[in-house]
């Protein structure tokens, strides 16, 4: 008989999104206003749209993901190293799909620039997600 495991729960999944992007727009929106010398609404606006759509993503990837691993008996806060660094690159790689025309539209730049940009943050934010999930299960296991 298979033994049930338990899961992260909705609302478990919405902390640990809303903590992970706002440390990341406290990051990265100060960094994009220097590099564009845009003002702080214009790149600030563009770093909550992008939240925002990386949270949505971020909740569904997250659940898809744990259900695909439930199945092998683990829970997330058990993952090995070699799952958490398949699972940062998924992550990323989604979101870089959905990210790249909102930087070529929002910055009036071509898509060879946004996809530059996309792997200047993709880079940045995988090593980012890495050590954020080690920490938040650390602080936050699955019981």
């Amino acid at each position: 008989m298979a033994t049930q495991v338990k899961l992260r729960s909705l609302k478990d999944r919405i902390r640990y999104t809303v903590i992970f992007e706002t440390i990341l727009l406290i990051m990265l929106v100060p960094a994009g206003m220097a590099f564009y010398d845009r003002a702080f609404f214009d790149i600030g606006l563009l770093g909550v749209i992008l939240v925002l759509k990386a949270m949505i993503i971020n909740v569904i990837y997250n659940w898809v993901f744990d259900r695909i691993e439930a199945r092998t008996g683990r829970v997330a806060s058990d993952r090995p190293h070699k799952l958490r660094v398949v699972h940062a690159i998924g992550f990323e790689v989604t979101l870089a799909i959905t990210s790249i025309p909102i930087y070529t539209w929002w910055l009036h730049i071509t898509v060879l620039e946004a996809i530059l940009i996309d792997v200047v943050v993709t880079t940045f934010i995988v090593g980012y997600t890495y050590v954020y999930t080690l920490a938040y299960d650390f602080v936050f296991p699955v019981k």
